[in-house]
C-alpha cells in the first residue's frame, strides 16, 4: 500500500463545543471577538443590579465559555461585568425562593460551577478578569480562575458569605488559599469585609490596580503584549504551571523538562535537528497499512509473557 504523503493528510477533526442544552442564544451575555478573531471578550449584563450570578446568567456564561474553548483562533480570553461592575456573587434572593432546590440539588450545581471555574483555569488560552465595582462571592471566584486580573483602583471585593449563612462553593476557599496563603484566606471568609484593590494587589489576589478612567487603555496595553508572542509557547507555559502549582517539587520538575522538550521540538530553529531514534511518523503508517515494521513488532510482542499463550497451550 502506497504511503501518503503529509500534503494528503485528512483534514483535522476539530475538538467539538459543548453546550447547556437549554441555551439556544445570549441573552444576558455577549461574546464579541477582536484583533482578527483571536481575542474574544465575555461580558455579562442581568437586569439586576451589580450583576448577580442567577442560575440562568450562568448556564450563559458556561455556554460562552465552552463556545471559546472549542475555538482554536482565540489566543486571549477577556471576561468582564457590564456597567462598571464584576458582579456580586451567586444570586442569594434565588437561593432564598428555592431555585437551587434540595440539599442534593444544590451539591449538584455547586459541582456545575466548580466545572465551569474549572474550564476557565484550563483553557488553552490566556484569560485575564477585569474586575470594576464590586467582585463578591462567585465573582471573586471567576477572577481566581483566570490566569491574570486586573481591578480598578475603585473596585472592591470580598467573600461574605459568612453573614448569610453560606461558604463559599467553587474556589473561594480552595483558590484563595493556594493565591493569598492560610491565615489571609481565613480573614477573607471568617470575618467576610470588603478589601480595597490596593490589598488585593498587595496579598497577591489581582496583578495590578489601575485607575477607573485607565482600565481599557490598560487591558488593551496587556493583550498587545500577549499577542505578539509565540502562542504554543503560552499555552504550554500556562498549562505547565497550572499542573505543578499542586504537586511535588520532583513530578513538577520532570513536567518542566519535559515542557521544554516539546519546546524544543515546535519552537526552536527551522534547522533544529529530529531526534534520530523519534520516527515521527512511522508508527501510526505501521499501524495503518500494516507493513513490515508493524508484523515484526507485533509479531515478537504479541504472545511474549502473555497468559494468552499459556492458556492456548
Amino acid at each position: 500500500m502506497p504511503t501518503r504523503s503529509p500534503s494528503k493528510l485528512a483534514p483535522a477533526y476539530p475538538v467539538p463545543t459543548l453546550r447547556p442544552t437549554n441555551v439556544t442564544d445570549y441573552d444576558e451575555v455577549t461574546l464579541e471577538r477582536s484583533h482578527d478573531g483571536r481575542v474574544a471578550t465575555i461580558t455579562w449584563n442581568p437586569p439586576k443590579p451589580l450583576n448577580p450570578l442567577s442560575v440562568g446568567l450562568t448556564d450563559e456564561l458556561v455556554a460562552a465559555v465552552e463556545e471559546v474553548s472549542a475555538d482554536e483562533a482565540l489566543h486571549v480570553v477577556v471576561l468582564r461585568g457590564a456597567g462598571g461592575c464584576f458582579s456580586a456573587g451567586d444570586d442569594l434572593v434565588e437561593i432564598h425562593e428555592g431555585m437551587w432546590g434540595d440539599p442534593n440539588q444544590t451539591m449538584r450545581r455547586i459541582r456545575f460551577y466548580q466545572r465551569f471555574a474549572n474550564t476557565i483555569e484550563d483553557l488553552d488560552k490566556i484569560t485575564i478578569a477585569v474586575a470594576e465595582g464590586v467582585a463578591l462571592g462567585g465573582g471573586l471566584e471567576i477572577t481566581m480562575a483566570c490566569d491574570l486580573a486586573m481591578i480598578a483602583e475603585s473596585c472592591q471585593w470580598g467573600m461574605p458569605e459568612v453573614d448569610s449563612a453560606m461558604t463559599p462553593g467553587w474556589g473561594g476557599t480552595t483558590r484563595m488559599i493556594r493565591l493569598i496563603g492560610r491565615r489571609r484566606t481565613k480573614e477573607i471568609n471568617l470575618i467576610g469585609a470588603l478589601q480595597s484593590a490596593r490589598r488585593g494587589v498587595e496579598w497577591g489576589l489581582f496583578n495590578r490596580a489601575v485607575a477607573d478612567d485607565r482600565l481599557d487603555a490598560e487591558l488593551e496595553q496587556l493583550i498587545g503584549a500577549l499577542l505578539v508572542k509565540n502562542q504554543q509557547a503560552l499555552r504550554q507555559l500556562k498549562f505547565t504551571m497550572n499542573k505543578n502549582a499542586d504537586a511535588d517539587m520532583t513530578t513538577a520538575l520532570a513536567f518542566e523538562a519535559y515542557s521544554e522538550l516539546a519546546t524544543a521540538a515546535v519552537n526552536w530553529r527551522p534547522e533544529t535537528p529530529a531526534i534520530p531514534d523519534a520516527e515521527p511518523g512511522k508508527g501510526l503508517e505501521a499501524f495503518t497499512t500494516k507493513n513490515e515494521l508493524w508484523q515484526e513488532r507485533r509479531s515478537r510482542a504479541l504472545h511474549l509473557w502473555s497468559d494468552l499463550e499459556d492458556d492456548a497451550s
